[in-house]
């Protein structure tokens, strides 16, 4: 059994003190395996002295060469044929620098879905009880985006009575349809069985919004809940915090706070952070995070903020051990957190302007730049 499945099997998901060595040993496993089977992964490696024996200690996790997001929607590296891919996922792209591709292979998708039942159980989210699903995310059926894709799989973490899309495909071009939802959640509130609202939690926003402004105050069946996950993209300008969020879906569904969930992740760290009860994102045992300066880019301590860098040696398919995203973020010790989990949780502030991470792409892309024309990267 090698590193990656031990870890993916440890029985406490959030048990990362007790799985430090178990996580170095499962990244030098996934950096050994694509420096051998990715040229451009390779290229970067050497250029910066690192080699993939280099991984001992935790403390050797932040000497990694990291791959800025901005790099992965430009350029296309993979550590194994499409043909051994078994799912392709594609980033949102909202930010006009095109989108990033990460191919899953068998092992990364066992691993995922370990992951997922052992983070969804922690927070009560598996049931076999059926649902209705309210889904203010894009339908999976002709579209490679990662979003869609999970919150699709979401949808078998309870039996699915029906599934609803706010957000629909039209000869335009993707457009919301929050009226659908609204309708779809009247119908559902005369149901014996509980509905769950999930997706992108502007969308939710707008859509209670909207009901409130009409008046529409429903008392959805006992049970129901509500999953925000994907963050508020294009749309951060009308974020708002959470108190106000949780107030407005009582006001309008009747759910009480305890059931709103939230998670965060990325197409290029498909890690599954679920919040506590105290809604705060602690690190599970499948990654670590690194803040970094963001103008130095050395590691910060906890308590100060900084660009997020995000580790984990599940795929083997992509090279995205370790990924600097746009995220800007907190990371805090989490012996003090109320839901009593131990490990660190992650405080994301906001989004940071690209400048800088196109800054830290733009090494690797004159790096690989002759790799290009050998056809390495497209």
């Amino acid at each position: 059994m090698g590193a990656r499945e031990k870890l993916f099997r440890w029985r406490d998901p959030y048990d990362t003190e007790g799985t430090e060595a178990l996580f170095v040993a499962a990244m030098r496993e996934n950096a050994a395996y694509a420096w051998a089977r990715c040229p451009e992964y390779r290229a970067i490696l050497d250029d910066q002295g690192f080699s993939p024996e280099d991984l001992q200690s935790p403390e050797d996790l932040a000497r990694l060469p990291f791959l800025p997001t901005a790099f992965l929607k430009a350029h296309r590296l993979f550590s194994m044929p499409r043909s051994r891919m078994l799912i392709r996922a594609a980033s949102s792209g909202t930010s006009g620098a095109g989108h990033s591709e990460i191919g899953l292979e068998c092992g990364a998708l066992a691993a995922g879905a370990r992951m997922v039942v052992k983070a969804a159980s922690a927070r009560h989210i598996l049931s076999p009880v059926p649902c209705h699903y309210v889904i203010f995310g894009y339908p999976p059926r002709g579209t490679d985006a990662a979003a869609a894709k999970t919150a699709f799989g979401y949808t078998f973490l309870a039996p699915a009575l029906s599934r609803t899309y706010a957000i629909r495909k039209t000869e335009a071009g993707y457009r919301p349809e929050l009226d659908g939802a609204i309708r779809a959640l009247e119908r559902h509130e005369k149901s014996p069985f509980p509905t769950r609202l999930m997706g992108f939690p502007a969308y939710v926003y707008f859509t209670l919004k909207r009901m409130e402004e009409q008046g529409i105050a429903l008392r959805l069946p006992a049970g129901s809940s509500v999953m925000l996950g994907g963050g508020w993209k294009q749309h951060w300008r009308e974020r708002v915090d959470k108190g106000e969020m949780y107030a407005l879906i009582r006001r309008t569904l009747s759910i009480p706070e305890e059931l709103v969930m939230e998670s965060y992740g990325a197409a290029e760290h498909p890690i599954l952070y679920c919040d506590c009860t105290a809604h705060r994102f602690h690190v599970p045992v499948y990654s670590r995070v690194i803040i970094r300066d963001p103008v130095t880019l050395e590691p910060l301590p906890m308590g100060k903020a900084g660009l997020v860098n995000l580790l984990t040696p599940m795929i083997f398919a992509t090279p995205v051990l370790s990924v600097l995203t746009d995220d800007f973020g907190v990371l805090h010790p989490g012996g003090d957190c109320p839901c009593g989990k131990k490990s660190p949780w992650l405080e994301i502030i906001g989004r940071t302007g690209m400048g800088e991470i196109r800054t830290c792409a733009a090494g690797a892309e004159g790096l690989l730049s002759g790799l290009t024309a050998e056809g390495g990267i497209s």
